[in-house]
């Protein structure tokens, strides 16, 4: 928490001030740490940190992590590993600093360079989207945030996230890949079948596939959300093989046909494990897919 006395607890420097960072050090310094330097080379990176992070200076990032307690990583995943070690062979990090990184995917093994010069690594990451402007901080609050640090340090990683208004979600080492593909396949990939099934709907001659899908989709994510697998539907956990025979052939030679019969194995298998369907069923459905899976799809 903030110091009683009013005093920053901790200087910061904010290495990526893009769309995550410019955000993240606004909420530190909101916390009432002090933000000593971004890092940052776009014009894009620098008129967000004129506008997210003013009187901020902008130092290259050996100059900008000498002067910090906390170290703020927010470049993108590839080059994280190469910004650690460039620091350490720069031999910039200095024993008792913190290091933390936004990335998903990665945990605290892409922090031995530092780790080994005594410096605390920790990953935290925010489970949000960012645009990079002043709504993003209101997001923030309530935010879950996906935490790995040594143990010892883990207090100390989890008050960070409380002090930015989030809720502290322990993700262990050993599962931040694992951890990372969910929230991707959850995310990224919905966003990917919501917009395939409205290209269809387009390409089948319906003018506003939004009006169709808006309160299909939000009430169909509620309930899986709150049902697991009861929230189950369609056809394919009917065991209605004949339908699910007229969907191949209507996306035959298009570019839908894969994905689709991708999406109907996994929830034939969801719905045989929840005792949705008989032997039988199960064997039809099966049928029908291996069938399609002869068809020659567009891509």
């Amino acid at each position: 928490m903030i110091d009683p006395s009013g005093a920053p607890r901790l200087r910061v420097a904010v290495i990526g001030v893009g769309r995550v960072g410019s955000v993240l050090g606004a909420a530190l310094a909101r916390a009432g740490h002090f933000v000593a330097a971004g890092v940052g080379v776009s014009d894009t990176s620098l008129r967000r940190a004129e506008r997210m992070l003013p009187d901020v200076p902008l130092l290259p990032a050996d100059e900008a992590a000498a002067l910090a307690d906390l170290v703020l990583i927010t470049v993108p995943d590839d080059q994280l590993a190469g910004l650690v070690q460039g620091l350490a062979r720069t031999q910039t990090w200095r024993p008792g600093q913190l290091a933390v990184h936004t990335s998903g995917a990665n945990g605290i093994d892409v922090f031995a360079p530092a780790a080994e010069l005594g410096v605390v690594g920790m990953a935290l990451h925010p489970v949000m989207t960012f645009a990079g402007r002043e709504e993003d901080l209101l997001r923030l609050t309530d935010a879950a945030w996906g935490v790995t640090s040594p143990e010892e340090f883990r207090p100390v990683a989890e008050t960070l996230v409380i002090e930015l208004g989030g809720e502290p979600v322990w993700v262990p080492e050993a599962s931040r890949a694992r951890y990372h593909a969910a929230l991707s396949m959850g995310s990224n990939h919905l966003v990917t079948l919501v917009n395939d099934a409205a290209d269809v709907l387009r390409e089948s001659g319906v003018d506003n596939p939004r009006r169709l899908l808006t309160p299909l989709l939000v009430a169909s994510l509620d309930n899986a959300l709150r049902l697991g697998d009861d929230a189950l539907t369609g056809p394919v956990a009917r065991g209605d093989s004949r339908t699910v025979d007229k969907h191949v052939h209507a996306l035959a030679g298009t570019r839908y046909l894969n994905p689709y019969l991708a999406m109907a194995i996994r929830t034939l298998q969801r719905a045989q494990a929840a005792g949705r369907l008989t032997q039988q069923q199960c064997q039809e459905l099966i049928a029908v897919i291996e069938a399609a899976e002869d068809i020659e799809g567009d891509g």
